[in-house]
């Protein structure tokens, strides 16, 4: 079983699912659905596509260059079986999957690693173009700041006072205790 990829999109063409074209000149178009066979026709670049790993490989979001890329070529050069050789080849292709998607990882990394503060000072800019849009919304909040922080300074005061007051109960409560105890003495 051998899974073709899509002339169009790069992406996997498993056996009995899509369209082959053939051309006069004998040259074989896999397509994996019928979206990629359309926009093939309508003569539309892949590169130009944004949804196609070409479009993503040359606009830098994916990576282009790599060894691990050799080991997906297809060879047509028939090999006789051979268990040992198949295991091997079985663990080598894992081998390779697991550093191409360490590589992976780390393009990704480092292709994401600028974009928190792009992202700010993005943000930053369209505030400043539309801060007309913003401005009554600060005022209502600055309003708002204002009626809570008069809230919370009348509680605290509320709570001052009562407070206060149990302080000054205890104290004479404390001071007639004392005075009762002294006469006891006496």
């Amino acid at each position: 079983m051998r899974i073709e990829k899509c002339y169009f999109c790069s992406s996997p063409c498993y056996p009995g699912h899509g369209v082959v074209f053939v051309r006069n000149d004998s040259k074989q178009f896999r397509f994996c659905r019928s979206k990629c066979h359309r926009n093939f026709n309508k003569k539309r670049n892949p590169r130009k596509v944004a949804w196609t790993k070409t479009y993503r490989k040359t606009r830098g979001k994916e990576m282009a260059v790599d060894r691990t890329f050799e080991f997906e070529k297809r060879r047509n050069r028939p090999v006789k079986y051979d268990r040992d050789l198949m295991g091997k080849t079985i663990v080598a292709i894992q081998r390779v999957e697991e550093i191409k998607t360490r590589r992976e990882e780390r393009f990704f990394a480092d292709r994401m690693k600028d974009a928190k503060a792009e992202k700010k000072k993005q943000a930053r800019v369209e505030i400043e173009k539309s801060i007309e849009l913003l401005a009554p919304a600060v005022a209502k909040r600055e309003e708002v700041m204002r009626n809570v922080v008069d809230s919370a300074r009348a509680r605290i005061a509320s709570r001052k006072k009562a407070t206060g007051q149990k302080v000054s109960l205890l104290t004479n409560n404390n001071s007639s205790a004392q005075e009762t105890n002294r006469m006891e003495e006496d």
